[in-house]
C-alpha cells in the first residue's frame, strides 16, 4: 500500500510538477484481480480501486491489515463507500452479496470482516472505486442507485459550470460516521466545477474524475487561494484535497467526478469561499 504523508502548504509552493503529482496524485487504480490502496495521512483517509477480472478478490489482498492499520481486519475501525464504474458486478459483503451496475453506489459500515468483488463478465469488468475513513460506531450497509441519492442542480450555462450533485453517501440519505460521497455530473458544454473555489479548513477531499474522453485532460485547480498550482488528471485518475488546499477543476471535454471527504463534519455547505478575482 502507498503511503502519502502530510505536507505543509508552505512546503508546496516550492514544488516541481513531478512533486505535486508523487504527492497528490493517485494513478493506476484499476489493475487486474488487485487492490491498489493509497494511504493518506491527511485525515487518515485511504483511497482504492479493484478491478476482478478472473477472480473474487478480497479487499485485503495485497495488504497487511495488521502493519498498516494495527487491526484484525481492514473495516474493523473503518467505514467505506464505493462505485462501480466499469462492467455489472457484485460485492459480498459477509456472506451478503451486492449487484452493482454502473454508478452504483455501496456503503459499508464498520465491523464487516469479509468483502470481495466479482465481475459478472470478464471481457467487461466491473470497477470499484474506493474511499475509506476512520470510524466509531456501526451503521448499515446499504447498496445506493441514482434514484436514491439526493440531487443538487448548480451553476449555469453562461459560466460553463451547470452541473447536477448526486449526494449518494450523506446525512440526508443515510447515516455514516465521517465519510460523504458522491458524483458530480456536468452538463454537455459545461466544464468547469466548483467554481468559485474554496477550501475545506474542516474537512478534506478527494475527488477522481472519469468519463473524460480519449486524449482530453481536466486541470484540477489546487494550492492555497493566492498560491495556486495545478495537477493535469487523465481519465480514471484520483487526486488528494488537503484542508488548506482549493479542489477546483476544468477539462478540456467532459467528465464527470466523485467526491469524497472525511473530516470534523458532515455539512456539504461549510466551505470558505474565495472570491474569483481573489485567485492568484
Amino acid at each position: 500500500m502507498d503511503i502519502r504523508y502530510s505536507v505543509h502548504p508552505k512546503d508546496v509552493k516550492r514544488y516541481t510538477t513531478q512533486e505535486l503529482r508523487d504527492e497528490f496524485l493517485i494513478e493506476n487504480l484499476y489493475q487486474p484481480d488487485q487492490v491498489v490502496a493509497v494511504y493518506s495521512h491527511v485525515d487518515r483517509m485511504v483511497t482504492l480501486g479493484c478491478m476482478p477480472v478472473s477472480e473474487s478478490v478480497s479487499i485485503d489482498k495485497g495488504i497487511d491489515v495488521w502493519a498498516n492499520f494495527g487491526t484484525r481486519y481492514f473495516l474493523e475501525r473503518r467505514e467505506i463507500g464505493m462505485f462501480n464504474i466499469g462492467g455489472a458486478g457484485t460485492v459480498t459483503v459477509d456472506g451478503t452479496v451486492y449487484e452493482l451496475g454502473y454508478q452504483d453506489c455501496l456503503y459499508i459500515t464498520m465491523g464487516a470482516k469479509e468483502v470481495r468483488f466479482a465481475s459478472a463478465d470478464s471481457a467487461k469488468p466491473a470497477k470499484f472505486y474506493m474511499v475509506s475513513a476512520p470510524a466509531h460506531r456501526s451503521y448499515e450497509t446499504k447498496l445506493l442507485k441514482l434514484a436514491d441519492a439526493a440531487k443538487k442542480p448548480l451553476g449555469d450555462g453562461a459560466a460553463s459550470n451547470k452541473r447536477v450533485i448526486n449526494q449518494f453517501i450523506h446525512p440526508e440519505v443515510l447515516k455514516t460516521c465521517q465519510l460523504s460521497m458522491g458524483l458530480t455530473v456536468l452538463e454537455q458544454g459545461s466544464v468547469w466545477n466548483t467554481m468559485p473555489a474554496h477550501t475545506h479548513e474542516r474537512r478534506m477531499e478527494v475527488y477522481m474524475y472519469f468519463e473524460i474522453p480519449e486524449n482530453q485532460v481536466v486541470f484540477h485547480m489546487m494550492g492555497q487561494g493566492q498560491e495556486t498550482r495545478h495537477i493535469v488528471m487523465q481519465n480514471e485518475q484520483a487526486v488528494i484535497s488537503p484542508s488548506w488546499s482549493i479542489h477546483s477543476g476544468v477539462g478540456t471535454g467532459s467528465y464527470a467526478f466523485i467526491w469524497a471527504m472525511g473530516g470534523e463534519n458532515q455539512a456539504f455547505d461549510d466551505m470558505d469561499g474565495i472570491p474569483t478575482p481573489e485567485l492568484r
